[in-house]
């Protein structure tokens, strides 16, 4: 099949910038190209939202921006440690997660004040340098939503999450509303893993919501397009492109890109400048951090546009989806 791939790329001159710094450092040091970077992650890399901050870095290494080392199924009892040995190692900036050791990972960022921390959290930003981000691909996941709702023939989509956090409730809810502003009387039925990498209970759990009606599945999770090529419906992936793997079945996928935020970040540290900020607002649509991955012909021409249309919308500014933090029903 052939592919249409929406997606807005903004072109960060992060090298450009770093010649640009001054030479003293406002709380951190200032640092020149390439920065020494390592990555924590809590789940093997080839999990969706680790691959997305890993191929990023793996990029930006490439690029001569930074050097990069990482650590991959790092468990919540062994992150603060791993944290403590990159910062010992002179790493300058550590990219992470924190959702699961929120106020450990803050303990060791006091302790080393001249390293930058920017970790995926659900809380604040803390210190001078002590960075957060989310994941907020939840306007693609609308768009994905508009398609699955207009799309469905049994009336019933569902999705599978990991764990009831904000983030992932918010994608999950986008998901839903749009399925529901193409289709208010869809039903939209979640289903919660329990952890953040777990492919076989995935299936398990696509499997569960298509034996109660589910025709269409948005897969938070990796694995739950499994239960949809077996069963033979489609399927929504989400952060990465699902389609290589499972081409008659995943037929859009809610992108989410990590560049834009890491050279933000990357940009205060080369400055030398705080890191203690929510770079969260980096990942929204209008910035080039989300968009729509969809397979050219896989949906009714009558609903693409539709989308299209609002996609557009939230592009111009004139259409904001909403933000729904609350666990879904």
């Amino acid at each position: 099949m052939s592919k249409l791939i929406m997606n807005r790329r903004r072109l960060l001159a992060t090298g450009a910038a770093f010649g640009t710094v001054p030479l003293f450092a406002p709380a951190l040091r200032a640092q020149t190209a390439p920065i020494k970077v390592a990555g924590i992650h809590a789940s093997p890399v080839e999990n969706a939202w680790n691959s997305v901050l890993h191929a990023a870095m793996v990029a930006a290494d490439a690029e001569g921006v930074i050097e990069y080392s990482f650590s991959e199924g790092v468990s919540a009892t062994d992150y603060p440690r791993a944290m403590r040995e990159y910062a010992e190692a002179g790493n300058a900036l550590i990219v992470g997660e924190a959702y699961a050791v929120e106020r450990e990972a803050r303990v060791v960022a006091a302790d080393y004040p001249d390293t930058a921390f920017f970790l995926g959290s659900s809380g604040e930003a803390s210190g001078d340098n002590f960075g957060v981000f989310g994941t907020w691909n939840w306007e693609a996941a609308y768009l994905c939503g508009m398609l699955a709702g207009a799309m469905t023939t049994s009336g019933t989509v569902g999705s599978v999450g990991a764990i009831p956090i904000p983030e992932v409730n918010m994608l999950i809810n986008g998901f839903a509303d749009g399925a529901k502003a193409t289709n208010p009387d869809v039903i939209h039925l979640v289903s919660f893993i329990g952890t953040f990498f777990d492919p076989p209970k995935a299936r398990e759990a696509g499997l569960a919501l298509i034996d109660s009606g589910a025709d269409i599945l948005f897969g938070e999770r990796i694995g739950t397009a499994d239960a949809a090529q077996e069963r033979g419906i489609m399927a929504v992936g989400s952060m990465i492109d699902y389609t290589p793997r499972y081409p008659e079945t995943v037929f859009a996928n809610a992108m989410w890109s990590f560049r834009p935020l890491l050279d933000l970040a990357l940009a205060d540290v080369a400055a030398g400048n705080p890191v203690a900020r929510n770079y969260t607002p980096e990942s929204l649509m209008q910035n080039g951090g989300n968009d729509i991955f969809l397979v050219e012909g896989s949906a009714p021409e009558a609903a693409v546009k539709q989308m299209m249309d609002v996609r557009e919308a939230i592009i111009a500014g004139t259409f904001d989806v909403p933000r729904n933090f609350d666990e879904p029903a």
